[in-house]
């Protein structure tokens, strides 16, 4: 039997919360890579503007937010192809991986055409590789996923760790870290313009992004929506476990993850981002940011099994339905604010700590489009594309009137 599309009448409202959660707190992590200098993600400093707030912030975008929410979206993502495809002998995927090819070609447009940062492409070579793996036991995926997890921290970690080997005065632009004062200036000077050399330096660190990304960190990727699927087979994406079990749950994950993650991101910050200590605060968090997902994902739950709190999961809920339009309009927003031609041109000319007052500013914006938005229409209009694309066939938009 061929899938057909989830109706609404299918949905879990928790996947729908958590989903707009996570879509909201990834915006967090990702919004200086519109602003600022790629190597600036992994090594602050390398932003020419880095200050004593620019740290702070830093620290506290690391420990709440830094992998915790995107670990909440793959995992989310793995329990989608479940309730997409089912995981019973009669199950087709023919329309999966229409699907996973369309998003695909989302992807390669969002990350050439505007922002080097996409994670669609990786999502959609992953998701046409986990769906063979979906008729395995809550078990097994749990064993295979955090056997991907661990390879890839591994790596991560040993690779980060080189570095302890690099002399005391090492300049991190001989080793790719940071760019020259001279390189720096004329790539901020072309996205403030808005100028070719833009389109030529996103395209660049589009490919970058995505063979590294999948080389280095495609196995964390895959590991974790093997544990999306495992955790949408044992009823906790669904809200289906105990009160207690789920409190329990966010207690030992945030209780053990957030000192973890805040240790090492306070080490990075006192010694002022030494390269030989990069490896510590990437090995604490890329086991926090695991803890402290299954705890965030725990209270969200927890608040999915209390009646009275029905009326704060509407608006998450309505932007995790248009996750996919959030998304894509996230980045449409920080283009238009960060490069020249026709935006505002602001690259290079914010701290990290005015970046946070953005990102609260598109989350209300986006929280309140989305419930305006689907008292109208079924799906937000990105989904409702992919949809007819998935199909090949214009799926109803508007709500049947009452």
């Amino acid at each position: 039997m061929e899938p057909a599309p989830v109706t609404l009448t299918d949905r879990h409202q928790s996947l729908d919360v958590l989903r707009g959660i996570a879509v909201l707190g990834i915006l967090m992590v990702n919004i200086p890579t519109f602003f600022m200098l790629p190597e600036a993600y992994q090594y602050p400093p390398a932003d020419p503007g880095f200050d004593a707030a620019g740290a702070q912030a830093w620290l506290f975008v690391h420990v709440f937010f830094e992998m915790k929410f995107i670990t909440i979206f793959s995992a989310l993502f793995g329990a989608g192809i479940l309730l997409m495809t089912g995981y019973g002998p009669d199950s087709s995927t023919k329309v999966h991986y229409r699907r996973m090819l369309w998003l695909l070609a989302f992807g390669m447009v969002h990350a050439y055409a505007l922002w080097f940062g996409d994670i669609l492409v990786s999502y959609a070579v992953f998701g046409m590789i986990a769906v063979l793996f979906r008729k395995m036991s809550a078990g097994k995926l749990v064993f295979w996923g955090f056997f991907w997890i661990t390879l890839t921290g591994l790596l991560m970690v040993g690779m980060f760790a080189s570095f302890m080997m690099l002399p005391e005065e090492m300049d991190p632009a001989s080793i790719g870290m940071a760019q020259s004062p001279e390189a720096a200036a004329s790539i901020i000077a072309a996205y403030q313009e808005g100028s070719a050399g833009r389109w030529g330096h996103n395209a660049l660190m589009a490919l970058m992004a995505q063979l590294s990304g999948m080389a280095l960190f495609g196995g964390r990727v895959i590991g974790v929506m093997f544990l999306g699927m495992a955790l949408f087979k044992s009823g906790f994406l669904t809200a289906k476990w105990g009160v207690t079990k789920y409190a329990a749950s966010a207690f030992v994950g945030l209780a053990i993850g957030l000192p973890l993650a805040w240790y090492g991101g306070q080490h990075a910050v006192a010694d002022n981002f030494d390269l030989r200590g990069l490896w510590l605060h990437t090995a604490t968090n890329y086991v926090a940011s695991l803890l402290m997902a299954f705890g965030y994902a725990s209270i969200v739950m927890l608040i999915c099994k209390i009646p009275v709190l029905a009326l704060l999961r509407v608006p998450f809920a309505a932007a995790g339905r248009m996750a996919f339009t959030n998304y894509l309009t996230q980045t449409i927003t920080l283009v238009i604010l960060s490069t020249g031609t026709i935006g505002l041109g602001l690259y290079g000319t914010l701290g990290r700590e005015e970046l946070i007052p953005i990102v609260l500013s598109i989350w209300m914006v986006q929280l309140a489009v989305s419930v305006i938005w689907l008292q109208v229409f079924r799906f937000g209009p990105f989904e409702w594309l992919w949809r007819s694309l998935t199909y090949w066939k214009l799926q109803p938009i508007t709500k049947p009137k009452a």
